[in-house]
């Protein structure tokens, strides 16, 4: 059968940790939107062109070109088993545009399709955030209160010094999960109607979540 995973959660609600887990239990392709448009641009698909066009100029790229671009990459031959969708689709409008993706993909196949909620209180989305540190070399996520670096300020995989990023503070992580939640929030309710919506409660420790997550899975 094949498992096609969307990820739905506010900024530090833990999607980037648990996906990468999920990528190497269930052997499917991690897809996130930024490298997938970072990728489309080097290989020079006509999307991809587009795409580079509105990147150089710090514009958002169209829904159509990245409609487009989800559509050829979904398409290659590493996700013939299924894929882990991060940060697409947004909207209610992408996700329209997604199940019609999805429709044409999967034409004739055993599909388990579920959308994966974490769900975390917004005071403690906003203390990950402003806590949060990233190794500028090897990339890696730490923070200083629940996953802090066994020497303080210094990475544990690759010795580098931990960066903050200019947006983590509690100012600009409010203005971030208010547009989460005018724009993106309204896809739990379009997925809960659909009968995909699988919730997580990211309230507790990596682990007690990674848990669920793999249960929700498991139970499809």
């Amino acid at each position: 059968m094949k498992t096609e995973l969307i990820f739905l959660g506010a900024p530090a609600s833990g999607k980037g940790t648990h996906t990468e887990r999920l990528v190497k239990d269930l052997n499917l392709p991690h897809i996130d939107t930024g490298s997938m448009l970072r990728a489309a641009v080097a290989k020079g698909t006509e999307a991809g062109k587009r795409a580079g066009s509105f990147m150089e100029k710090g514009q958002l790229v169209p829904i159509d070109v990245v409609a487009s671009i989800i559509k050829d990459r979904l398409h290659e031959d590493d996700c013939k088993n299924g894929f882990i969708l991060d940060g697409y689709p947004r909207s209610i409008e992408q996700a329209e545009i997604l199940d019609e993706i999805l429709e044409d993909i999967n034409k004739g196949q055993d599909v388990k399709l579920l959308v994966i909620d974490i769900d975390v209180d917004e005071k403690l989305l906003i203390e990950r955030i402003v806590n949060r540190r990233s190794c500028p070399k090897c990339k890696k996520i730490y923070n200083l209160k629940f996953v802090a670096p066994k020497k303080e300020g210094i990475c544990d995989v690759c010795g580098a010094e931990l960066v903050q990023r200019s947006d983590d503070t509690e100012e600009v992580a409010s203005k971030r999960l208010d547009t989460y939640n005018t724009q993106t929030a309204p896809l739990v309710d379009f997925y809960e109607k659909k009968g995909l919506l699988r919730v997580v409660d990211g309230n507790r420790g990596i682990e007690e979540i990674y848990s669920s997550i793999k249960e929700q899975i498991k139970q499809g």
